[in-house]
């Protein structure tokens, strides 16, 4: 058999633990930094075919580290697993998890013949935690020579756009006071919340194609009759550079500032760990990937090839500015989006195991092709 046949060979003999994995995960969702038993049950089933598996690792309680192979240049594998409030795995991350592991297993028997180290690293948080950055900063991606993940969504797509984004909660405080009788003596962090975000709406007119900006209140009085003194409220700035991200993370800013100033009451931002960064696509693993894809009978272009679609934001876009990266989305048949329920619910059926197989079998056979064709110099 063909090293790529072997790869195939050992997957399909753990394709169905894998499929039983994904539905667990589906059926057990867990928020960040809170993947516990998901987080071990991927570690388990490493450990269980040849891996050498260090969890926790790099200082995050639900992250591992899964490593196998002597010597050469260092591939990781990214496994996401964290769920969505509300809405479980709406992004597919149980899919993801499945896939990097399957990949991994996969590649676990070729690792030494081929001259190469594999690592599945557990990368907890990525709805808004910015797991990836801290690994990054814990040092887990130092010495590799490319890193990967394939995410699931509504169609294929090997070089899907990210935005740069960040997270940030945002309080006004005033004071309160009787609303009938003597308003004159309260400050209203209501007003103060609405007036920014009429500001960031007129703003919107000026926004550049890729801005996004959205929120929610979580906190906003306790009685129609007391001025309220305390709003609490949640945003996402994106834009599709980190340096527009700067500049536009400023504007938004001045919109809190200005509503500050022109009620009185006190501001607090507090930021959801730091940016993600727009994602940089590696030429030569995405063309390598696209080949694997097609041979699978998945046919994977590229964005200019397919056109735009709308975008998210990931913390592997912070992976692919320290090490040459690859995140293409695999489509499941579904007429939702990611972050809806029905989506969801997409991800267990025929063909959310089909992107399971088609994605790790995918990642798997370009990592072959990177270490045959000994690419590393020109990632």
């Amino acid at each position: 058999m063909t090293l790529k046949e072997r790869a195939t060979t050992a997957f399909t003999a753990v394709e169905a633990d894998l499929q039983a994995l994904s539905r667990w995960m589906y059926e057990n969702p867990e928020l960040g930094h809170q993947e516990v038993e998901s987080s071990a049950r991927l570690a388990a089933l490493l450990q269980g075919h040849g891996f050498e598996v260090t969890h926790p690792a790099h200082g995050l309680n639900t992250a591992f580290e899964a490593r196998v192979g002597a010597d050469g240049p260092r591939v990781v594998i990214c496994a996401e697993y964290d769920a969505l409030p509300g809405v479980g795995h709406a992004c597919g991350h149980n899919i993801i998890a499945a896939s990097s592991v399957g990949a991994g297993i996969a590649l676990a028997g070729l690792a030494d013949e081929l001259g190469i180290r594999v690592t599945v690293l557990g990368t907890p948080a990525e709805e808004g935690g910015g797991g990836k950055i801290d690994l990054i900063e814990a040092g887990a991606f130092e010495d590799a020579a490319a890193a990967m993940m394939v995410h699931p969504s509504p169609r294929d797509l090997v070089d899907p756009s990210v935005l740069a984004a960040q997270g940030l909660t945002v309080t006004f405080r005033g004071k309160e006071s009787h609303a009938a009788f003597a308003p004159h003596m309260g400050l209203n962090a209501l007003d103060a919340f609405v007036n920014s975000y009429n500001a960031i709406s007129t703003l919107r007119q000026q926004f550049l194609p890729d801005d996004r900006v959205h929120g929610v209140i979580d906190e906003g009085g306790v009685a129609p009759n007391v001025i309220p003194a305390l709003t609490r409220s949640r945003w996402i700035v994106r834009s599709g550079t980190a340096e527009r991200f700067e500049t536009l993370r400023a504007k938004i800013l001045a919109c809190f500032e200005s509503a500050a100033l022109a009620t009185g009451c006190e501001l607090g931002i507090e930021y959801e760990g730091e940016p993600y960064t727009d994602l940089i696509t590696n030429p030569v693993m995405a063309a390598l990937f696209s080949a694997n894809s097609v041979a699978l009978g998945r046919a994977m272009p590229t964005e200019a090839e397919a056109g735009p679609e709308g975008a998210g934001s990931t913390d592997m876009g912070n992976v692919s500015h320290v090490v040459p990266s690859i995140h293409p989305s695999m489509s499941v048949e579904t007429d939702s989006v990611n972050h809806q329920p029905e989506f969801a619910a997409a991800t267990v059926t025929p063909s959310g195991d089909q992107a399971l197989r088609d994605a790790a079998l995918a990642m798997a056979h370009t990592v072959i092709d990177m270490a045959n064709e000994d690419v590393w110099d020109s990632l």
